[in-house]
């Protein structure tokens, strides 16, 4: 075997291991995270410092969220209504139009704004404060940085990507109506009756259940990437990007995972239900 194949099956080596180290570094601060989080949700004391992660979180992440939902309905509903109206189904646009906002894609365009907008921020905080010693400085006065940094952000974004989505849902419908309807001339009743028969409460419950998994897959990785990045301003910045990166990727997975789980589910409970 030449020495350049060699190398590069050392180079391979060596990345297998780091991120098998990675990830088991990332299984214990996700253990740890939890278990301080079972422990400390009810003490008055973390909920002084949740509720300013509550509002960095939730709050101002709002206007982003009510914006892209408004627009990805309008979307939805600009790609598919010439195509309804060929086939002379155009009063179920609406059905097809919020099913698919409340299924997927609310849960999913929450997930992956907080992870843009709210993600990178925590990777940048936590990550600056490893960088100048502040997470030592806290080892150091005896406090845990993971039950005072990492379980308030933690907890901001899990608890609070459900309730994005619910608005991400509602401008989302509203854009896809307003095209619809106020533009494109489709009948109001009918938009909305067929809405009804097709959207459901199982399929409101699917959407905000997925938002659980993502905001704690998105608190998780951001809260580990500040924790755990490289010195300098370099490692910040590096460590945000891989934070962003790393949660898109989660949630997509997630997505796919629990859209099987939860649509055999649904068959089992419902039967097959078509849209059309």
């Amino acid at each position: 075997m030449t020495q350049a194949k060699v190398g590069t099956v050392g180079n391979l080596g060596a990345a297998v291991f780091r991120a098998v180290e990675d990830f088991g570094d990332f299984c214990v601060f996700a253990w740890m995270t939890l278990l301080w989080t079972a422990r400390t949700i009810f003490s008055r004391r973390m909920w002084r410092l949740l509720i300013p992660q509550l509002y960095e979180v939730g709050f101002r992440s709002l206007p982003v969220i009510l914006i892209t939902g408004a627009f990805v309905g309008m979307v939805l509903a600009v790609q598919a209504i010439e195509q309804f109206r060929a086939i002379g189904l155009e009063d179920r646009l609406g059905a097809v139009v919020n099913i698919s906002v409340v299924r997927e894609l609310g849960p999913v365009l929450a997930g992956i704004m907080l992870a843009g907008r709210v993600g990178g921020a925590l990777t940048a905080e936590l990550g600056t404060m490893h960088v100048t010693e502040q997470i030592d400085a806290l080892r150091c006065m005896g406090v845990d940085p993971i039950r005072y940094l990492s379980v308030p952000r933690f907890l901001a974004c899990f608890l609070l990507t459900p309730i994005l989505t619910l608005y991400a849902n509602m401008t989302g419908s509203l854009g896809g109506w307003f095209i619809a309807v106020v533009q494109r001339g489709v009948d109001n009743g009918p938009y909305w009756e067929f809405t009804e028969q097709v959207v459901g409460n199982f399929d409101l419950f699917s959407g905000v259940l997925k938002a659980y998994f993502f905001g704690a897959a998105l608190g998780l990785i951001s809260c580990y990437k500040g924790f755990y990045c490289r010195a300098g301003a370099e490692g910040v910045g590096r460590a945000c990007t891989e934070a962003f990166v790393a949660s898109f990727i989660a949630i997509l997975a997630l997505d796919y995972f629990l859209a099987e789980l939860l649509q055999t589910i649904s068959i089992k409970l419902y039967g097959f239900r078509s849209f059309l």
